[in-house]
C-alpha cells in the first residue's frame, strides 16, 4: 500500500483508517495512540484483542483484515501470550499469513524484551522509553504519515500514559500477568462513567480470593489516563482507613488540621468541588464494614471505586459481582505460566478450583516452579496433602494479607454474630462446595452436641447466621428445588467454595472438629434413604457422597454409619459412577481393615461393591482374584455362610464370563441360582439376579432361545415384584430384546425396544451406562431390522461420542460399539473409516482380553470383511480360516460365532476358487445353523443361500436351484420381502456374517 504523505503548502491527501489492534493490558496506549493518529487527521479505531485459542491464528488475523485501511499492531512480549499459543504457531502465522498481507499490517513495540523472530516481518517501531513527541513522531513515520503543522486539539486531552497523574497514591504495583477481565474492566469503566455527578461510586463484589483486589489494581492502572488524582485506601482497619483517606489532603495541599476527621472533611469538600482536581478516583479496598460509610464515602466529580465482601454495598453503590475467572482465562493463565502443560490438563485444574483466581495462582505457581505433571499435582491436592490458602510461590500481585483479612472477619463475626461461627465449624465438617446444611432442620431428632442444639430449635437465630455469612460472601445459598420451587429451611443447602473451606478450616481450630464432625455423619446417617437401587434416591445419595469422608464417616464404628457408607457404594455402582465408587470403596477398605474381621458383613458387602466396579472398568482378572480370595476364606472358616458363598460364587461367575470361560461360568451360574432359589425363593432379588446372570452365560454359549424363555420369566417376576420403572426390571427388558435380536426376530426385538428406551431416559437419564446399553440394543435392532429408509449412521455417530465420554474409548462397551460402528460403515461403503474403526477395536480387544479370547478371536472375522471388501481377497480368507479354527477350538463346531465364521470363509474359499472346499464347508454350516439355530433363522438362511452359490459354481444347479428357491422363502418370510437381505439374496450377492462383540 501507498504511504499517504501530507503535500507541500500545507494541504493534506485524504485521511487514512487505522485498526488500532490491542491486549486489554494496553488499553492506555492505544488510547493514547488513538488520539495521536486523530490529531493528525487520520481515522482510528480500537479494537481490543485476544483471539480464541481454539480458533486457528491465521482465521483471527484474516478477520482483522475485514476492516478497511491498515491494522496497526501495539505489540510487547504480552502480545504473543495471547490465547495463550506456542511460539511456533505464532512464528508460523507471522511468517505465512502476515507475511503474504504485509502491506496491510503495521506495527510499534512498547517494551525493550526480544520479541519472537518472525515479528520481524511487521518491522515494529521501537516505542520504548520514549518522550511524548519522540513517541508520536516515531508512531508516525511508521505508518508513513507526516504530522500536521497544527495538529487538530481535541475536546479532552488523554494524557501520556508514561507521564504519572497528579497524585498517585500507594496503588498497587501492576501485575504483569493479569489476565481476562477485560469485559468486566469494560463495565466498571462504564458505570463509573454513566453515573450521575455526585454518584459515581461502584462496589466490586464477591469472597476472598476471587480477584477484586486485582481488579481494582488493574483499573486504577489501565484506565490511570483519565484521572489527575488516583488514591488507594485499605480499609480492613477502620483507624487505618481513616487515616489513609486523611493523608489525602496532604497530597492535595489542602489546609486542614492533623487529626483524620478534620482531614477527611477537607478531602471530602474537595473532591466534591472538583478543586484542585475535577477527575479524581479513589479505591477503597476490602471496606466490609459499612457502618459510618456515609460520613467516609467522597461524593463530586470523580469516581469511587469499593472492593468488598459485604453485599450491603449494594444498597448503597452500583454493585459489581466478582465471579470466577471463566474458563478460556482460568486455561489461558494457567498454560502462560506453566508452559509444560496441555490445555486439557490446565481445564482439569480449572474445573477442580471452580475457576477462582487465587488457588489458580497457587496452582499455575506450583506447577510452574516444579514442572510437577497435573495428574499427581491433583491427587496431592485432592489427599490435602497440598493446600491453596498458602501464600503463592512467587508474588503474583495478589495481597499477601488474605489469612489476616479472613481473621479480621472471623472476629468480627465471634464479637457480633457467634452463631455465625457455629455454622461456619459445622460446615468445614462436610466437603467443600453443595453442602446440605438443612439436614440439621430436617432431623431434629438427631443426637446433636448440646452445643449445636440451637440450630434446631431457634430458627430466627439460625436464619440470621446464614444470613450474615451469605451477607458476607462466605457462603452462598441455594433456595430452590430442581422444579424451581422455594424450598423450606430443612431443604436449604449453601454453598462452600473450597478455597474459603480451607481458609475457614485453619483459622476456627480444632476444639469443636470432633464434636463437628461427629454431628455431620450422624446427620448423613439420618438421611440415608436406604435404598439405593431406587433411582429416586440417587440425587440424595449424590449429595451424601462427598461428606462421607470429611465427617469421619469412613472410621466410624457405628453400623448405621457404616451401612450408609456402603449404601453409597451402592448408589455408586447402580448409577454408573465407578470411578468415584472404585475410590470411595478403596479408602473404605483401608479404613475398614484397621477394625473390622475380613468375614465381617460389611466388609463382604463391600469387596462385593468393589470387585463389581472393578470388573465393570475392564479389570477382569483383578476382579476375579478379589472375589477367589472371599471365597476361599469363606471355605475356610469355622462354620457355614452359605449365602455369601453364593453371592461371591455369583460375582466370580461375572468375571468367568468376562474372561471367556463360558462352560465354567454356566456350571458355577446355574449351581448359584439354585442355590439362592433353595435358600431364599423364585421371587427375591438375589435369586432374580441368578437367573439374569444365568441367561447373560446361556447367551454367551449361543443358547439363545433358552435364555430368552428364561429372560422372558425373569423380567414377568421383576416386573411384578419390583414395578416397571425398577433399574432391575429396565435391564430384564432389555435383555429380552437382546435375546429376540440373536434369534433373528428383529421386528418384535425393534417393537419392544422403543418403549423400553423412553423408560430408560425417563428414569435414568441418557448418560446412565444401562440407558447407553438400552439405546446399543434399539439402534443395533434398527440395523438388523433393516427398514427401507433407515439411515442410523449419524444416530450411531452420536451414541459412539457419548459411549466413549462416559466410559472412555478403550472400555469393552465402547469397544463393542466401535465395531458394530465399523461394520455398519462397511456395509455403506466407508470402507476407509470402517477399516480404522475395526483396527482399532480389534487392538483395543487384544490388550484388553488377550488374544486367545474368543472375542478377541471373533474380531478377525470383522478384519477380513474389511479386505475383502478391499479386494484382498487371499489375505480375508487367512483372517476368516485363523478366526473360524479360534473359536472352533473353544467354542466348538456348533457355536453361532463359528457357523457365522464359517459362513465368511466359505465366501473367501468361492472368491479364491476354492470352490469344493466351499461346498463342503457349506454343507456342514448349514447343517449345524439348521440343528442349533433352526430353520428359520436368518443365518441359517444365509447359509442356504451361500451354499446354493457354492453349488452353482460347481454345476450343481439342481440342487442349487432348489436351495435358493428355499431359502429365499424363509428370507421374506422371517424377515420380510423388502429386508435388505432378503433382496440381496434374490440378487445373488453373497450373503456374509459379521461379528458382533459380546461379554456379557
Amino acid at each position: 500500500m501507498a504511504d499517504k504523505r501530507w503535500s507541500g503548502g500545507g494541504g493534506a491527501t485524504a485521511s487514512e483508517h487505522i485498526l488500532v489492534v490491542f491486549p486489554g493490558y494496553h488499553r492506555s496506549w492505544a488510547a493514547w495512540i488513538e488520539q495521536c493518529l486523530e490529531r493528525h487527521g487520520q481515522r482510528a479505531t480500537l479494537h481490543r484483542w485476544d483471539p480464541p485459542r481454539e480458533i486457528p491464528l491465521e482465521d483471527s488475523l484474516g478477520d482483522l483484515l475485514l476492516s478497511s485501511g491498515r491494522v496497526l499492531l501495539v505489540l510487547s512480549d504480552w502480545f504473543f501470550e495471547l490465547g495463550p499459543r506456542p511460539p511456533g504457531e505464532w512464528n508460523d502465522a507471522l511468517r505465512g499469513f502476515v507475511a503474504a498481507h504485509a502491506d496491510r499490517f503495521a506495527a510499534v513495540n512498547l517494551t525493550n524484551r526480544p520479541l519472537l523472530p518472525a515479528t520481524a516481518v511487521l518491522e515494529p517501531a521501537s516505542l520504548w522509553a520514549l518522550s511524548e513527541e519522540a513517541f508520536e513522531e516515531r508512531l508516525l513515520a511508521r505508518l508513513g504519515l507526516a504530522p500536521l503543522p497544527t495538529p487538530r486539539t481535541p475536546a479532552t486531552r488523554v494524557r501520556f500514559p508514561d507521564t504519572r497523574c497528579d497524585v498517585w497514591g500507594e496503588v498497587p504495583r501492576r501485575n504483569p500477568r493479569f489476565t481476562g477481565r477485560d469485559d468486566l474492566l469494560t463495565t466498571v469503566h462504564q458505570r463509573l462513567a454513566d453515573a450521575e455527578r455526585g454518584a459515581a461510586a461502584c462496589t466490586l463484589l464477591g469472597m476472598s480470593g476471587i480477584g477484586k483486589t486485582q481488579l481494582a489494581a488493574e483499573y486504577a492502572h489501565r484506565f490511570s489516563t483519565d484521572y489527575d488524582v488516583v488514591w488507594w485506601v485499605n480499609s480492613d482497619d477502620r483507624n487505618i482507613q481513616r487515616d489513609r483517606l486523611g493523608e489525602l489532603a496532604v497530597e492535595l495541599g489542602l489546609r486542614s488540621g492533623s487529626e483524620p476527621g478534620e482531614r477527611i472533611r477537607a478531602v471530602r469538600n474537595a473532591l466534591r468541588r472538583g478543586d484542585p482536581h475535577q477527575k479524581w478516583l479513589v479505591i477503597f479496598d476490602g471496606w466490609d464494614d459499612t457502618e459510618g460509610a456515609d460520613s467516609l464515602l467522597p461524593q463530586g466529580t470523580g469516581h469511587v471505586l469499593v472492593t468488598s465482601r459485604n453485599r450491603a454495598w449494594s444498597e448503597r453503590t452500583e454493585a459489581v459481582e466478582v465471579p470466577g475467572f471463566v474458563r478460556a482465562e482460568s486455561v489461558g493463565y494457567l498454560m502462560r505460566r506453566a508452559g509444560h502443560i496441555s490445555a486439557a490438563e490446565a481445564e482439569e485444574v480449572a474445573a477442580e478450583f471452580g475457576d477462582v483466581p487465587l488457588p489458580l495462582v497457587q496452582a499455575a505457581s506450583w506447577l510452574g516452579e516444579s514442572g510437577m505433571e497435573v495428574s499427581e499435582y491433583l491427587r496431592m491436592v485432592r489427599e490435602r496433602r497440598l493446600s491453596t490458602v498458602d501464600e503463592p510461590v512467587t508474588g503474583d500481585g495478589f495481597p499477601q494479607s488474605s489469612m489476616t483479612s479472613w481473621s479480621i472477619l472471623l472476629n468480627r463475626f465471634r464479637r457480633a454474630q457467634p452463631q455465625a461461627i457455629d455454622v461456619l465449624g459445622l460446615c468445614t465438617s462436610f466437603a467443600p462446595g453443595r453442602i446440605p446444611l438443612g439436614l440439621i432442620r430436617a432431623y431434629p431428632h438427631a443426637d446433636l452436641p448440646e452445643n449445636l442444639r440451637w440450630m434446631t430449635a431457634d430458627l430466627p437465630a439460625w436464619s440470621r447466621a446464614l444470613d450474615t455469612l451469605v451477607k458476607y460472601s462466605v457462603l452462598t445459598r441455594e433456595t430452590r428445588g430442581p422444579a424451581g420451587l422455594e424450598m423450606g429451611p430443612h431443604q436449604e443447602s449453601v454453598h462452600m467454595h473450597r478455597l474459603v473451606h480451607d481458609i475457614v478450616s485453619k483459622l476456627t481450630g480444632d476444639d469443636q472438629r470432633d464434636s463437628h464432625r461427629r454431628a455431620v455423619r450422624t446427620l448423613l446417617a439420618e438421611a440415608d434413604p436406604g435404598n439405593p437401587l431406587d433411582s429416586r434416591n440417587w440425587p440424595r445419595y449424590a449429595e451424601l457422597l462427598p461428606h462421607l469422608e470429611p465427617s469421619g464417616a469412613l472410621d466410624s464404628t457405628r453400623p448405621r454409619v457404616q451401612e450408609t457408607v456402603l449404601n453409597c457404594l451402592r448408589y455408586c455402582n447402580r448409577s454408573g459412577e465407578y470411578t468415584t465408587g472404585l475410590n470411595l470403596a478403596r479408602r473404605t477398605r483401608e479404613r475398614w481393615a484397621a477394625f473390622l474381621p475380613p468375614l465381617s458383613p460389611q466388609m463382604l458387602d463391600l469387596t462385593r461393591e468393589e470387585s463389581t466396579m472393578v470388573r465393570v472398568s475392564g479389570r477382569f482378572r483383578e476382579a476375579y482374584d478379589l472375589d477367589r480370595d472371599v471365597l476361599e476364606r469363606l471355605q475356610a472358616a469355622p462354620g457355614t455362610n452359605p449365602l455369601a458363598e453364593l453371592t461371591t460364587q455369583g460375582a466370580m461367575v461375572s468375571c468367568l464370563r468376562h474372561l471367556g470361560r463360558y462352560d465354567e461360568a454356566y456350571a458355577l451360574q446355574h449351581e448359584v441360582l439354585e442355590g439362592t432359589d433353595r435358600l431364599l425363593g423364585p421371587n427375591e432379588t438375589a435369586t432374580t439376579v441368578a437367573r439374569h446372570n444365568l441367561c447373560v452365560s446361556l447367551r454367551l454359549l449361543g443358547r439363545f432361545a433358552e435364555a430368552y424363555e428364561l429372560d422372558l420369566e425373569n423380567y414377568g417376576i421383576r416386573e411384578s415384584v419390583l414395578r416397571a420403572r425398577h433399574i432391575s426390571t429396565l435391564n430384564s427388558s432389555s435383555a429380552v430384546t437382546h435375546d429376540l435380536r440373536l434369534l433373528g426376530r428383529y421386528r418384535d426385538a425393534l417393537a419392544r425396544q422403543e418403549p423400553a428406551v423412553r423408560l430408560h431416559l425417563q428414569v435414568l437419564g441418557p448418560q446412565h451406562p444401562q440407558t447407553l446399553g438400552a439405546r446399543t440394543q434399539l439402534v443395533m435392532s434398527r440395523r438388523r431390522g433393516g427398514g427401507p429408509t433407515q439411515d442410523i449412521g449419524p444416530e450411531m455417530a452420536s451414541l459412539l461420542d457419548e459411549l466413549a465420554q462416559v466410559h472412555g474409548r478403550e472400555h469393552y462397551r465402547t469397544l463393542a460399539f466401535l465395531t458394530n460402528y465399523g461394520n455398519y460403515l462397511r456395509e455403506h461403503g466407508d470402507l476407509s473409516h470402517a477399516r480404522e474403526l475395526i483396527e482399532e477395536a480389534e487392538s483395543g480387544y487384544r490388550a484388553l482380553l488377550g488374544p486367545a479370547h474368543p472375542v478377541a478371536t471373533g474380531m478377525l472375522a470383522n478384519t477380513g470383511l474389511i479386505m475383502q471388501a478391499a479386494g484382498e481377497r487371499a489375505e480375508a480368507m487367512s483372517m476368516f480360516e485363523a478366526a473360524l479354527a479360534g473359536l472352533t477350538a473353544t467354542l466348538g463346531p456348533d457355536h453361532p460365532w463359528v457357523l457365522g465364521c464359517a459362513l465368511c470363509a466359505t465366501g473367501a474359499r468361492n472368491f479364491n476358487g476354492r470352490i469344493a472346499d466351499a461346498v463342503e464347508l457349506g454343507r456342514d454350516t448349514a447343517r449345524r445353523a439348521q440343528r442349533t439355530l433352526g430353520g428359520e433363522h436368518p443365518l441359517t438362511l444365509s447359509c442356504q443361500v451361500a451354499l446354493a452359490a457354492d453349488l452353482r459354481a460347481a454345476r450343481e444347479h439342481e440342487e442349487a436351484g432348489k436351495l435358493e428357491e428355499d431359502g429365499l422363502l424363509g428370507l421374506t418370510r422371517t424377515l420380510g420381502a423388502q429386508h435388505p437381505h432378503t433382496l440381496s439374496a434374490r440378487q445373488r450377492t453373497r450373503p456374509y456374517w459379521d461379528f458382533e462383540p459380546y461379554l456379557g
